[in-house]
């Protein structure tokens, strides 16, 4: 059952949304194929971020807790993390989105973007020299400055409140796979990668890497959904 893990941790962050996408009041499902093309477009600089740094020892994966079956040199629980979790946040977001005004959240957008790339590019520079801190300190920093400067996105205030709620199943989710209640973490990091300010057993890092992988995926739902079943579901 142990090997079944990582499998378990995708299985259960995503079962309950899948359910209630079919739900009458909600009909995420009318939503599926948008949310796919989303995932995948989001998913592909992703993968290859994640297949390099594993290639290249900056995380790797406790076969202890996955099947064993790889791809690419991912298991294939983590290619599936890659559908689950954005599922799960897309399908968040759009049904607090349905069902509560989230747009006075908006009105701060200016000062989360400047605080998102201020920061990040302060800590790409004084911590240039740790890849995953970098890395992710630049994705964020050009996610931003892609959204809010370049397509003028309106909505990064009320994604951002969405990503503030769903720190409860961050820290659930990330605290199983970084080690919070196993003997051993799921994904282990090297230390020299990263900042090593770790809320609880998760690394601060991972935050950051969640929210920009949040934004990107909002971005392109957005982008190819559908009319939407009630109008402020989806601008």
């Amino acid at each position: 059952m142990q090997h079944y893990t990582y499998l378990l941790v995708n299985f259960f962050t995503v079962i309950i949304c899948f359910i209630f996408s079919f739900d009458k009041r909600i009909r995420f499902d009318q939503h599926f194929k948008a949310f796919g093309i989303a995932a995948l477009f989001t998913a592909i600089p992703f993968i290859a971020w994640d297949v390099w740094f594993t290639a290249h020892g900056v995380w790797w994966f406790n076969k202890d807790y996955t099947m064993g079956t790889l791809l690419a040199g991912l298991p294939v629980e983590e290619w599936l993390f890659f559908i689950c979790i954005p599922f799960s946040c897309t399908f968040t977001y759009f049904c607090l989105r349905k069902f509560f005004d989230l747009r006075w959240a908006n009105g701060f957008n200016n000062m989360i973007a400047f605080a998102t790339c201020v920061g990040c590019i302060l800590i790409a520079l004084l911590y240039y020299f740790q890849l995953y801190t970098l890395v992710t300190a630049v994705a964020a920093t050009l996610t931003m400055i892609f959204l809010h400067f370049i397509v003028k996105a309106e909505w990064i205030g009320e994604v951002s409140l969405v990503y503030f709620c769903l720190m409860p199943g961050f820290f659930v989710v990330n605290g199983i796979l970084t080690g919070t209640g196993l003997e051993a973490p799921v994904v282990n990091y090297n230390p020299n990668e990263i900042l090593n300010i770790r809320m609880l057993t998760i690394p601060v890092e991972d935050a950051v890497y969640g929210y920009t992988q949040f934004l990107l995926v909002i971005y392109f739902f957005k982008r190819f959904s559908p009319v939407p079943v009630l109008k402020n579901a989806i601008d």
